[in-house]
């Protein structure tokens, strides 16, 4: 049964509102009353899985789901995919132009954070499709 679930638009190259989809899912965790170490977790997740759809993707939407075992974070975008999987996973690699290195992104550690703050953690992209990033988050219960 799921309590909740939520989406939101994540529009491409709008770096005047990156990071406010990152900062509802983490308000919305919040008011229910998660632990804050798993909000933190999930608020990084969304942040750079945001910051990716952002700097790299086409528009795209991250969606919210929750329910009592588990918090889903799923990202799509419509950007040109990422053409080495295995690549983009290693810490410090990265595709960022270097406008977005110079406003500080980029450094390639989005999709090692988030694989690391993830207890499971899916990517599919193939060239030209986008990409679908699946963020899962055990809920512990009392």
């Amino acid at each position: 049964m799921t309590y909740l679930l939520k989406g939101y638009r994540i529009k491409t190259r709008d770096f005047n509102r990156a990071g406010e989809v990152s900062i509802k899912v983490q308000n919305v965790l919040k008011a229910i009353g998660f632990d804050p170490v798993l909000v933190r977790r999930v608020a990084i997740c969304a942040y750079e899985s945001e910051m990716n759809v952002v700097m790299h993707g086409g528009n795209g939407e991250l969606s919210l789901t929750v329910d009592p075992a588990r918090i889903i974070l799923e990202v799509r975008d419509d950007g040109p995919g990422i053409d080495d999987i295995e690549l983009a996973m290693q810490e410090g690699f990265t595709t960022a132009s270097h406008e977005d290195r110079e406003k500080g992104f980029g450094a390639g550690m989005g999709l090692p954070n988030i694989r690391n703050n993830s207890d499971t953690f899916e990517i599919y992209s193939e060239k030209e499709e986008g990409a679908h990033l699946i963020s899962t988050f055990k809920v512990e219960q009392d």
